[in-house]
Formats: structure tokens, C-alpha cells, sequence
């Protein structure tokens, strides 16, 4: 692994420097009363009449059309846990900042005081007026299941929780390009998932519907199966369509294995247990900051491809190569409703990018200014 610079210290002095990663700034100058009769009064009476009385001239009048809210109660932020939601605030601005950078969608970080579901879906509807598109993010489960379906019932803007579905969304893309590399189909792979959470379970669902007929999801008690007396609604779902050879953890689940895809938690799995795999298995460890197993480790039990989330290693799986474009694409053409068809093309999209995938490159490089472009182009 290369020597990294102290990133920590590094990171905590530029957030000090800068007091915040988000700035709010004109988009029409204000240098005299000229400027200011049309930016506010009288002129912006005008521009109130007309939206009030045509709501959908919102998109084309005000910011609405350009706007994103990126909402947490901070329940589940990164590898960190229930922080709370001015825990969470840094990481939604650094959000913003990617939507800008990557996309040019302008997002608004929005922390809530709240971890109660009904508060949360009652506060995020009241301020849907202003925005294009809601970005739910780090929301523990199951809580971020019900959240997003009621929210997604409720609006008339695409709602998209990033945990669940950037993710899937990267993953699929990552796994695509790693089938190719060992010569191996998604049709007739063995896939095994551990983490049964937010992220595992849209990945398990997106696979399944790009063809993926082989997968096994663990959560922190082992394979989920139909006949455990203890799955909430959310895992019977995955056990309706998901394989349970029988009971166990992820030692009998690894057994002849083609893939693991890992969203737990650190130090789960050993060079012993990749060697339980199938020839040239795949590992995808995408704990952070410490994922499943290290890729050494990973490398020393035979995998033929690997990919964490981290940015010290080759094919990092992170999903700002999907939620700036999948938004930027929504944005553009008034898009209600993030729909799995549009997830999947945008994960085909991805992968199309790396034509002729290695086992040190299966998805393109985040600054790859083609992916927002490539995502926003599929979602129609």
C-alpha cells in the first residue's frame, strides 16, 4: 500500500480554513439598484405572480429546477455509525460539493433533528416546494426504506436514497466489467452478499434484475433464509428471491463462490475463506474505512479481481460516479421518479466507459468527466 499523507490532520485544518465546503452565491450580479429592481423589488413581483399561478414555470423561474436537497438525520454516517445530525453535516456538504463539481447540480445540505421516520417524511415533504430532487442520505435501516417509498409516493421529484441505490448502481457497473476480466457470466455466477442493510440489500435487488440468479445475503447472523423466525419485512423480501443452501455464515456461503460483495463491516473474512471460492473468485470489500478484508489478504487467497471503496487501491466502488449524473440527468428532463430501469442502464453506462476491463481497472476513475455525462444520458 503506498504512504498516504495524514489526510486526518490535513482534512480537519482545510474544514477550520474554509468553515464549511458550501458557499451561496449569485447567479446575477447585485451592483446597484438597477441590478436590485430586477433580482428582488419590484421586478421579482412579476416572477412571483407568474409562478404562483403557473406552478411549473417554477423549474424555469427560480433554482428549483436546479436544485437538490441532500437531507440526513445521521443515523448511519459512513463507517462512523448514529452520529447525530451535526455529525453528519460535514459529510452533506462534502455531498453538495461532488454534486457541484462532478454534475454542476447545485445541492443543499440539510441535517434534521429528528431520527423519528413520520417527523422525517412530514419535514422533507414541507420543504420539496423548493427543490428538483431529494438525495436521502446516510438514514439507517430499515428506518430509510419506509422513508424513501413514502417520500416517493408523496412527491412529484425523483427521490433517490444514495446509500441504497448509488451503490447498486456502482457495484452492478464494477461487476459487470469483473465478470469480463475472469471470463465468467452473471447468469450462472454465485454471488454472495454480506450486509443485509441498506446497501446490500439494493445491490442484491439490482443484480437480480440484471440477470444475476445465484445470490446469498448474510446479515450479522448469517444466511438469510425464509425459515429464520427473526427477518424484518425488508429481509423477507431479499429471502424470497435469494438462495439459502442452508443454514450457516459466511464460510458455508463462500463455499464454491464466484463473487463476494461486502457492505458489513471490517475483518470479516481471511485468505482461508476466499480459498473456499471458486477458481478466480471476485471480492469486492467496500467497508470503509476498513473494508471486509484487506486486498493483500484478499490477493494472498487466489482473488482475481478486487475492489474496495477506498482511494489508496486500484477499482474503487464509490458513488459519485453515479448519484451527480443520475440527478443531472433527472434535473434536465423533469424527471419524477428514479425508476430500477434507469438504475440499470446507468450501471451499463459506467461499465461501458472501461471497454477493456483489467483486473486493475473495472470502473473508470471518479474525475472521469465522461460519467455524469454518460449517467445523465440514460435517465429519461
Amino acid at each position: 500500500m503506498k504512504k498516504q499523507p495524514d489526510v486526518t490532520k490535513k482534512a480537519l485544518a482545510l474544514h477550520k480554513k474554509l468553515q464549511g465546503k458550501i458557499r451561496v452565491v449569485p447567479a446575477a450580479p447585485v451592483r446597484n439598484r438597477d441590478d436590485l429592481s430586477l433580482v428582488y423589488t419590484p421586478g421579482v413581483a412579476a416572477v412571483a405572480t407568474k409562478v404562483a399561478h403557473d406552478p411549473a414555470a417554477a423549474r424555469q423561474f427560480t433554482g428549483k429546477g436546479r436544485m437538490v436537497a441532500v437531507v440526513s438525520d445521521g443515523s448511519a454516517v459512513l463507517g462512523l455509525g448514529n452520529i447525530g445530525p451535526l455529525g453528519a453535516l460535514p459529510v452533506m456538504e462534502g455531498k453538495a460539493a461532488i454534486f457541484k463539481a462532478f454534475a454542476d447540480v447545485d445541492a443543499v445540505p440539510i441535517v434534521l433533528d429528528t431520527q423519528d421516520p413520520e417527523e422525517i417524511i412530514v419535514t422533507v415533504r414541507r420543504i420539496a416546494p423548493g427543490f428538483g430532487g431529494i438525495n436521502l442520505e446516510d438514514i439507517a435501516a430499515p428506518h430509510c426504506f419506509e422513508i424513501e417509498r413514502r417520500l416517493i409516493e408523496a412527491l412529484d421529484i425523483p427521490v433517490m436514497h444514495d446509500d441504497q441505490h448509488g451503490t447498486a448502481i456502482v457495484v452492478l457497473a464494477g461487476l459487470i466489467n469483473a465478470l469480463k476480466v475472469v471470463g465468467k457470466r452473471m447468469a450462472t455466477a454465485r454471488i454472495v452478499i454480506t450486509g443485509a442493510g441498506a446497501a446490500g440489500t439494493a445491490i442484491a435487488k439490482l443484480i437480480h434484475l440484471a440477470g444475476a440468479s445465484d445470490v446469498t445475503v448474510l446479515d450479522s447472523k448469517g444466511i438469510i433464509c425464509a425459515e429464520r423466525m427473526d427477518l424484518t419485512d425488508h429481509k423477507k423480501e431479499l429471502a424470497a428471491f435469494t438462495k439459502c443452501m442452508a443454514p450457516g455464515g459466511l464460510r458455508e456461503a463462500l463455499i464454491g463462490a464466484d463473487v463476494l460483495i461486502g457492505v458489513s463491516g471490517p475483518g470479516l473474512a481471511t485468505a482461508a475463506d476466499i480459498r473456499l471460492m471458486a477458481p478466480k473468485p471476485i471480492v469486492f470489500a467496500m467497508a470503509n474505512p476498513v473494508p471486509e478484508i484487506m486486498p493483500e489478504e484478499a490477493k494472498k487467497g487466489g482473488a482475481a479481481v478486487i475492489a474496495t471503496g477506498r482511494s489508496d487501491y486500484p477499482n474503487q466502488i464509490n458513488n459519485s460516479l453515479a448519484f451527480p449524473g443520475v440527478f443531472r440527468g433527472a434535473l434536465d428532463r423533469g424527471v419524477t421518479r428514479i425508476t430500477d430501469d434507469m438504475k440499470l442502464k446507468a450501471a451499463y453506462a459506467i461499465a461501458k466507459l472501461v471497454p477493456k476491463p483489467t483486473p486493475a481497472k473495472i470502473v473508470p476513475d471518479m474525475f472521469d468527466k465522461r460519467v455524469a455525462k454518460a449517467v445523465a444520458k440514460v435517465v429519461r
